[in-house]
This record gives structure tokens, C-alpha cells and sequence, in this order.
């Protein structure tokens, strides 16, 4: 059984009737507001009727209602869209900022600072050759050894170069750390000459561990107790005001030693020059 909805469509002709109790511009301006008139209905005329179906009137209810939830939908997907959009847009320009140090190499200065540090695995002698940007951090490192062959020498060299490299491109000082301590193999044993560490698995053991306790203040790597400490107890504020001084003229690497032993104090020394005279 069908159902329908029969809509039927009229003309009415009325009027409305207000009581002023004063004829004025004002009260006709508000006369269209006042709902105190009387309806008088003049004449109805019968203009045409419209018969839908109730299925049909539902279907397109149910057809504009699905309209509305796409719209819905693909507005919402666009925002979807658009804030992915601009997330990977500042995804990219976030990780485009921390990766230009890996795709631009800082090159070390032509004067630079760096301080070179002996030091005897069993009977093997050692020389670490460190480099360091104005701001203190290294940057490049040379390794010397004696009793090894040109084989050996020319590894350790281009090892040297490679580590160097990838320092000036901004590889962390802590990858490699945790890359090469504790690595073994000969020359190892018993270290000489450095004062924070007494032994070593391999030169690549002592080399990084020496890196880590300059550059990186891993204490833990070290066998000794730092001889700062000590220092910083008797006088902490003129160590601090020395500290701030040398660090502009002085290797990172070199600040972390016996550093008051090691200085010449020239403050009262007055020099005397005489400049020649040019015939």
C-alpha cells in the first residue's frame, strides 16, 4: 500500500487593523512591529495542489542527509589533508635545520687550538694530535705511533682522516665513543703517561677514552678521580674567573690537567722593547 502527502497551495487576501491613539511618522514606522492588529481575512483563491509520494519525500530525505555527511566528510578529510600537509612541511624543515650538519662540512680553522697528549701502550709509544674549533669542540685527530709498519701506520692515518671528517660533518663525538671503547686488541695493557687512565684494551680503546674524558666529561671512563674537584674546593671562584679566561686561549682537553702547574704566571714581568732604528 502506496502512502502520499497531498500539499495544497492558496492565496489569502487579508487585512490587518491597528487602533493609534495619535497619527505620527513614529508610530507608522512601528507599526509593522505592533502585534496588537486585528486579521480580517478578505479573500482566499485555491492556486494549485501537489501530490508526492512518502517514500520518495523519505528517500530524498535520506539522499540529502547522506549529501550532508559527505560534504561533512570530504571537508573534514581536506583539514585531515591540509594539517598533514603542513606537519610534514614542518616535519621537513625541522629535520632539513638538524640535518644541515650532516650535509655542510664545518672546516677547521687555519689557526687553530689543540693540545698533543703522550702516553706508552706496553712499548708502544702513542701520540694523539687534537684539533679544536674556536668554540672547544674538537675537530679533527691525528694518531702517531712508532714500531708498527707502513701498513699499520697508513690505517691509522687514513682512520684518523675518516673520524676527522666525519667530526667536520657533524657526526656526535658520543657515537664513536660508544663505537670504539672498549674494542680489543694488541697493542694493550698498561697506559703510561696519561693521568686519568692507567690501562687499555687497544689504542683505539685508550684514544676514545681519552676524547670522552676531555670533550665529553665521562668520568666513568676514567681510572682516576678528576683533579679539578680538588681545586675547585680550596678556591672555586678564582679557578672559575681563570677558567673563563682560558677557555677563549686555551684547549678544552688541556683546561681538564694540572692546569696551575703547567701555566708561567707573567703578570709582574714587565717587558722592555726597544725598537731599532731604520737607516
Amino acid at each position: 500500500m502506496s502512502k502520499y502527502i497531498a500539499e495544497s497551495f492558496y492565496t489569502c487576501l487579508f487585512k490587518i487593523t491597528h487602533n493609534l491613539q495619535e497619527l505620527t511618522n513614529e508610530a507608522l514606522q512601528e507599526i509593522d512591529s505592533r502585534k496588537d492588529g486585528k486579521v480580517e481575512v478578505l479573500d482566499v483563491k485555491f492556486n494549485k495542489r501537489k501530490t508526492k509520494s512518502l517514500a520518495d519525500i523519505q528517500a530524498n530525505k535520506i539522499q540529502s542527509k547522506e549529501q550532508e555527511l559527505k560534504e561533512i566528510s570530504s571537508q573534514k578529510i581536506s583539514e585531515d589533508i591540509t594539517s598533514t600537509i603542513f606537519n610534514n612541511l614542518k616535519d621537513n624543515k625541522t629535520s632539513s635545520i638538524e640535518n644541515k650538519a650532516f650535509s655542510e662540512r664545518r672546516k677547521m680553522p687555519d689557526r687553530r687550538k689543540g693540545y698533543i697528549q703522550k702516553a706508552m701502550i706496553g712499548d708502544h709509544k702513542v701520540y694523539l694530535h687534537i684539533g679544536e674549533y674556536d668554540d672547544g669542540r674538537v675537530g679533527e685527530i691525528f694518531i702517531d705511533t712508532n714500531k708498527e709498519g707502513e701498513l699499520v701506520r697508513s690505517l691509522m692515518n687514513n682512520f684518523a682522516i675518516a673520524i676527522s671528517l666525519g667530526l667536520q660533518y657533524g657526526v656526535p663525538l658520543e657515537e664513536y665513543v660508544d663505537a670504539f671503547i672498549n674494542t680489543k686488541f694488541e697493542p694493550s695493557g698498561k697506559v703510561k703517561g696519561n693521568d686519568r687512565i692507567l690501562s687499555a684494551s687497544s689504542i683505539l680503546d685508550y684514544l676514545f677514552r681519552e676524547l670522552a674524558i676531555s670533550y665529553l666529561g665521562r668520568e666513568d671512563l676514567a681510572h682516576t678521580p678528576s683533579i679539578k674537584k680538588t681545586d675547585q674546593a680550596e678556591d672555586s671562584e678564582e679557578n672559575a674567573q681563570l677558567i673563563d679566561v682560558l677557555k677563549n686561549i686555551t684547549s678544552k682537553g688541556f683546561l681538564r690537567n694540572q692546569y696551575k702547574e703547567k701555566l708561567v704566571d707573567l703578570s709582574n714581568i714587565r717587558l722592555n722593547i726597544k725598537s731599532k732604528k731604520i737607516n
